[in-house]
C-alpha cells in the first residue's frame, strides 16, 4: 500500500468528507457522527473534546499542504471559544453543549481540556496569531485551578465521579504541551511536559516492563491486584510516540535514559502481547501480564501502531516496512473499506463483524496521526 494510496484517501475522501457532511455550517461546530450512509446523526449535545479534535486535524491538513482547510477550522475554534469557555461563567471549558446553544454537561473534564489546548497550539501554528497563545496560557493556568490534587497529576472530572485516577487524559495532556512547546519555544510548556513524562515513568508504568496502567487509585498505585489491572496496546503505542517527541524536543531532560528506555518497552511489550503476530490487528486490552482481556478491535489502536512503525522505519527496523503495508491492506480492507467513502468502522468483533452502527468523527484525530507519519517517512 502506497504513501499515494494514503495520501488520495486523504485529501479526496476522508478530509472532504468530514469538513463538508460532517460540518454544520448553521452552527459553525463538526458534527460528532455520520451514518454509514454519510447522513449526519442528530445528538442531544456536541462534546468539546470532538470539536477541538477536528479542529486540530484541519489546521495540520493544511500545514501539510491538503488546500485551505484552515479557515473552516478557526471559525469553528472561534465558535468554540465562544460557546464552550467560562460558558457558565466559571473557570475552563464546559463538557458539551446542547442543540440550543446553552451548555449541556457543565463538568470540567481534563481529557477535553487537553484536546483544546492541542487545537489552539495547531491553531497558533497555522495563523501566527498570539491570540492562540494567550488562550492556551490563560487555560494551562486553568487546568491546575481546577484540577490538580495534592499528591501530582490530576483529577479526571470534576466534579468528581469516582477515586480512580487514569492515566489516558494524562497522555493527551502531554501531547498538548509538548505541541505548545514546539509552536510557540516557550519553557513554560515543557516543565508541566516534564512533570507528566516524571508521572508516568514513576506510576503509569509497571518497573522493569513497557505495561502502562489504565486505572490507579487515589496514591497513584494500580488499581487491582496484581494480573487484573487493564493495560491497552494502543495507549503503549502513544505514549512511546510521545516519548520519542518529548526526547526530540528534550534531548537534555534529565531523565531522557529513562524516557528512551521507555520507549522502546513500551512499544516491544505492544506488539509481543497486544499484536496478533499473524494478522497484525491491535487489541482493545489485555492485562499487565499479557493476557487478552478483549479480543475486539478499534480502528484508533491500529493507527498509533502505524505511527510508530513509521517512526521505526525512519530509524532503519528492517521489519517497518513490511508491517506498515500489512497494517495499511488492513485498514483499507476492513476499517475503512471503498464503499464508506472516506468514512470508517469504528469497532469490529473478533470475526471482524462491525460493533458500532455509526461513523464517529473523533477517529479522524487518530487516523490523520497514523497516515501523515507514513507520508512523511
Amino acid at each position: 500500500m502506497s504513501k499515494d494510496t494514503w495520501r488520495a484517501w486523504l485529501s479526496e475522501h476522508a478530509l472532504p468528507l468530514w469538513s463538508g457532511i460532517g460540518f454544520d455550517a448553521g452552527r459553525r461546530l463538526f458534527h460528532e457522527r455520520l451514518t454509514f450512509d454519510r447522513q449526519p446523526i442528530p445528538l442531544p449535545a456536541l462534546r468539546l473534546m470532538v470539536q477541538a479534535r477536528q479542529v486540530s486535524t484541519y489546521c495540520r491538513a493544511q500545514l501539510d499542504g491538503f488546500g485551505s482547510t484552515a479557515d473552516q477550522a478557526l471559525t469553528c475554534l472561534h465558535e468554540v471559544q465562544n460557546r464552550y469557555w467560562h460558558a457558565d461563567d466559571a473557570a475552563g471549558w464546559i463538557f458539551s453543549l446542547g442543540p440550543d446553544g446553552r451548555p449541556a454537561d457543565r463538568r470540567r473534564d481534563l481529557y477535553a481540556h487537553a484536546f483544546i489546548l492541542f487545537a489552539y497550539g495547531w491553531a497558533y501554528r497555522v495563523s501566527n496569531d498570539p491570540t492562540y497563545l494567550k488562550v492556551a496560557r490563560e487555560t494551562a493556568l486553568e487546568i491546575d485551578q481546577i484540577f490538580q490534587t495534592d499528591r501530582g497529576g490530576y483529577l479526571d472530572t470534576v466534579p468528581p465521579a469516582d477515586t480512580i485516577h487514569r492515566q489516558n487524559p494524562h497522555m493527551h495532556l502531554l501531547e498538548a504541551y509538548l505541541v505548545l512547546f514546539d509552536v510557540s519555544g516557550d519553557p513554560f510548556y515543557l516543565d508541566y511536559a516534564q512533570r507528566l513524562v516524571t508521572l508516568a515513568l514513576e506510576h503509569f508504568i509497571l518497573p522493569g516492563t513497557g505495561m502502562l496502567l489504565e486505572f490507579l487509585d487515589s496514591a497513584w498505585e494500580p488499581l487491582q491486584a496484581a494480573g487484573h489491572n487493564r493495560v491497552e496496546p494502543g495507549h503503549l503505542f502513544e505514549w512511546s510516540w510521545l516519548f520519542s517527541e518529548f526526547a526530540r524536543l528534550a534531548p537534555n531532560a534529565p531523565n531522557m535514559e529513562a524516557v528512551r528506555l521507555a520507549r522502546g518497552r513500551l512499544a516491544e511489550a505492544a506488539l509481543a502481547h497486544g499484536v496478533d503476530p499473524e494478522t497484525l490487528v491491535v487489541c482493545d486490552a489485555m492485562t499487565e501480564h499479557g493476557k487478552r482481556l478483549e479480543d475486539s478491535t478499534r480502528i484508533w489502536p491500529q493507527t498509533e501502531f502505524i505511527r510508530v512503525l513509521a517512526l521505526q522505519a525512519r530509524e532503519g527496523d528492517p521489519r517497518a516496512d513490511d508491517f506498515i503495508a500489512r497494517q495499511s491492506r488492513c485498514f483499507f480492507e476492513k476499517y475503512a473499506p471503498a464503499r464508506l467513502s472516506g468514512g470508517w468502522i469504528d469497532r469490529l468483533d473478533v470475526h471482524g463483524m462491525p460493533l458500532s452502527d455509526h461513523m464517529p468523527a473523533s477517529s479522524l484525530y487518530h487516523i490523520y496521526g497514523g497516515a501523515t507519519a507514513i507520508l512523511s517517512r
